[in-house]
């Protein structure tokens, strides 16, 4: 056989092959497009096809785990600020309530635009640029107000049967993950306890992009100049892998961090401490968590508890064992989120909980013996309300007026008085952590009978190993 004619069959063949897998590939798709076709053509009423494609997606990942999930093009966008932790904006967090009223002011953010402008929580957003939106919906709202970087925004609010027109330059908006125990009289974070200055304290929200940057500015300017550090991971939902590695990294000097294993149990990759540490080996180190506690968080918890670095005080986290990878769809307009690997801790245990996993089981993360310490419903509201009014001092502001606006009149010695007993201005100064939180209170006393057992004098009756 001549070999021209046997190019063209082993080049025939290779394009059938082709064929063939590209059809068996695309076989699914084309039902799912049939079935998408037929429905618009044939369904007795109009229906949108974003929102036909959005339930065929969630179709398909409700049977994979709880954590899979297709991210729509109106929510793409979100996602990823909330990862990157930036967003092009005013600085408002908004809420509505009712859908028949106008959308309404949390919070204008520290440092924003918004607050510049005048802005205050509770105002009720009715007018942007000129438009009456005061029957819009939320997303709408916020759709406006966001812009390109550099551009005005006219907003007219209601604040308490009054309109008032703001004029707001959009800008990059920061979202902070790594925040204090309070804010000064300059709204900067104190990362030391209220109560005990000897103390430091960092509690981190969230794991993104810029997490370990924060949390590495902290710890060195922070300098170890403290006799104990708690690490607040209480209603930390998780993040990104790699920002839960590099802090721990921060406090360990060698040892394994993590490791994932892909399908079939294949260890995919492993993750270890590098030489060197922010914090001293010698500072006793206290991490906080609750149920809330899940994924980049727990590798956190998991890590320095399996390394003796620090104790664990709370409860059970929440069990998030499984990694998931963003993967971008219609040229990275929308994404799916899908888990690719499972991870293990230190000690080769995986905490993930399956759906039907018993209080008896093994997964997520437990604190040490002694230090389980769980929080009642009064207690949980108001330290909710501290972490907020110290997050955003506008709504401690108006805390503040409600309170004086409730109260019966004082006279200027009364005030004087009271103030000076206490040493500070009782109007200002937010009560302490400590004085709110048992979970606080009892790492505080575990970094001191940590250093109780370190300071203690150590016999030389023991006979040395030689």
């Amino acid at each position: 056989m001549p070999s021209r004619n046997l190019n063209i069959i082993l080049l025939t063949f290779c394009f059938s092959l082709l064929c063939y897998l590209t059809h068996r590939r695309a076989k699914p798709a084309m039902l799912v497009g049939d079935a998408l076709d037929l429905i618009h053509h044939h369904y007795v009423d109009p229906i949108d096809e974003d929102r036909l494609l959005t339930a065929a997606m969630n179709g398909m990942t409700s049977i994979l785990d709880q954590n899979c999930e297709y991210i729509p093009l109106d929510a793409y966008a979100s996602f990823q600020d909330s990862m990157s932790q930036e967003f092009a904006g005013i600085g408002i967090y908004v809420e509505q309530p009712d859908v028949t009223k106008p959308v309404r002011v949390v919070t204008p953010l520290v440092g924003s635009p918004a607050l510049r402008a005048g802005m205050m929580p509770g105002d009720e957003i009715i007018e942007i640029d000129g438009e009456n939106v005061a029957k819009l919906s939320l997303k709408e709202v916020s759709a406006r107000l966001k812009g390109p970087i550099g551009t005005v925004v006219y907003v007219v609010v209601r604040r308490d049967d009054q309109e008032l027109s703001l004029s707001i330059d959009r800008s990059t908006i920061e979202l902070e993950s790594v925040i204090g125990d309070y804010r000064d009289e300059d709204n900067n974070w104190v990362y030391r306890l209220q109560d005990d200055p000897s103390i430091a304290y960092v509690r981190l929200t969230s794991f993104g992009e810029k997490t370990d940057g924060e949390l590495r500015t902290v710890l060195e300017r922070l300098n170890n100049d403290f006799r104990g550090l708690v690490l607040d991971l209480r209603g930390n939902s998780g993040g990104l892998l790699y920002a839960a590695v590099n802090v721990c990294d921060m406090f360990l000097d060698r040892g394994r961090i993590v490791s994932t294993r892909i399908r079939g149990g294949k260890i995919y990759d492993e993750f270890d401490a590098q030489s060197g540490t922010l914090v001293n080996l010698d500072k006793p180190v206290a991490v906080l968590i609750d149920g809330n506690s899940a994924s980049a968080s727990e590798i956190v918890a998991a890590c320095l508890q399996d390394h003796q670095r620090a104790v664990v005080v709370g409860t059970r986290s929440y069990g998030k064992g499984t990694v998931q990878n963003i993967l971008p769809l219609q040229y990275g307009r929308s994404a799916l989120r899908l888990t690719v690997a499972r991870y293990y801790r230190p000690n080769g245990k995986n905490i993930h909980r399956v759906l039907d996993a018993k209080p008896e089981d093994e997964w997520g993360v437990s604190p040490n013996p002694d230090m389980e310490v769980s929080l009642d419903e009064s207690t949980l509201e108001k330290l909710s309300k501290r972490w907020r009014e110290a997050s955003y001092p506008s709504l401690a502001a108006v805390s503040e007026m409600q309170l004086h606006s409730d109260e019966p009149t004082r006279d200027k010695g009364d005030k004087e008085s009271t103030s000076a007993k206490q040493g500070t201005d009782v109007e200002t100064m937010p009560e302490g952590g400590l004085s709110l939180d048992p979970v606080l209170r009892r790492a505080v006393e575990a970094i001191d009978a940590d250093r109780a057992i370190d300071d203690a004098p150590r016999s030389d009756a023991v006979p040395a190993a030689a």
